[in-house]
């Protein structure tokens, strides 16, 4: 698989091999101290300051970082939760991001992030530069990296049913859903290649079609239950494509088709290629947060786009499959 540079509106994405080594020069780095052991030693002293972002949630960690970055130039050197943070506080203060993944979270294609306290209304920011490096993308280990690209998996998903579905986010989440089985399997010499830009176009299509109910329901288990991340995805992603194919079933059958299976046996499918089942009790969700979570997520107004909208004992419903199939 050949590098390419993507020009698309104001932002430029850069994938192949190194293209992290043409991360601003002189910005603020945000990344984690396990993401920063990838900077080329070339980099390592390139950046006004360094600050790692900590555990805990995004709208939290940019609150206390807003005063000191964000105003000019950021770059997230990362996974979802570095890129986030540092597209909120540019948000917060103007500024602008360059986004170098060291996940499939995808964060790196989106305008979608938490809010800075005291900042609200101010424009949501997307990374004006993506510098995507496949090895650096997918270097976690196995369990971690199916899980992960479980997440990209649910973004080609969502951007096939989204509330803002549209004939080129569909063409490029089929595309993308074709890409991240073939990665994760690894039969090709280009697996890792593939994976990394299933997982781009799977989240370019998402931000173009919007969330729908597998991300809500997720997001909200994160948030609620403060259980991981791309585990939750690929605990949650066959039971939610399993109750979205009574409801889309012409958008499901197509990622069915991409991944080689029948509408019946994608559950199947997804759940080995996510690395096997998986359940939230697994994860330490008990039966009261299942309620606290269906209460929660009944607030988001995405799932009040869906037709018809889902009420409180659909959702629970789903939940407790998910909590102890």
């Amino acid at each position: 698989m050949s590098a390419f540079t993507w020009a698309d509106g104001e932002r430029l994405i850069r994938f192949g091999p190194g293209a992290g080594e043409h991360a601003w020069r002189g910005a603020d780095l945000l990344s984690t101290p396990r993401a920063r052991a990838s900077i080329p030693e070339a980099l390592r002293d390139a950046w006004r300051s360094v600050r790692d972002v900590p555990p805990g949630q995004v709208a939290d960690i940019a609150a206390a970082l807003v005063a000191e970055v964000g105003e000019g130039r950021v770059v997230a050197w990362g996974g979802g939760r570095v890129i986030d943070t540092a597209k909120a506080v540019a948000a917060a203060r103007g500024g602008r991001v360059c986004a170098v993944p060291t996940t499939l979270s995808g964060a790196e294609m989106t305008g979608g992030h938490r809010v800075v306290p005291g900042y609200e209304g101010r424009d949501r920011h997307r990374p004006v530069l993506v510098l995507a490096d496949p090895a650096l993308m997918t270097g976690q280990p196995e369990p971690d990296r199916r899980a992960s690209a479980m997440n990209a998996l649910a973004h080609a998903a969502e951007a096939l049913y989204g509330p803002g579905r549209n004939p080129v986010s569909g063409m490029a989440a089929a595309a993308a859903a074709g890409d991240i089985a073939a990665g994760i399997e690894g039969r090709a010499p280009d697996a890792r290649e593939r994976l990394a830009q299933g997982s781009l176009l799977a989240a370019y299509a998402m931000d173009s079609a919007g969330y729908s109910l597998h991300h809500v329901l997720c997001q909200t288990i994160v948030r609620v239950c403060g259980t991981p991340h791309a585990a939750t995805n690929a605990t949650m992603l066959p039971h939610v494509l399993a109750a979205m194919a009574g409801r889309e079933g012409a958008a499901v059958a197509r990622l069915a088709d991409a991944l080689g299976v029948t509408v019946a046996g994608l559950p199947e499918r997804v759940t080995e290629l996510g690395g096997g089942r998986r359940t939230l009790e697994d994860l330490g969700v008990s039966r009261d947060d299942l309620i606290s979570v269906a209460d929660a997520a009944l607030e988001r107004p995405e799932l009040a786009r869906m037709r018809p909208p889902p009420d409180r004992e659909e959702l629970l419903s789903l939940l407790r499959r998910a909590a102890r199939s």
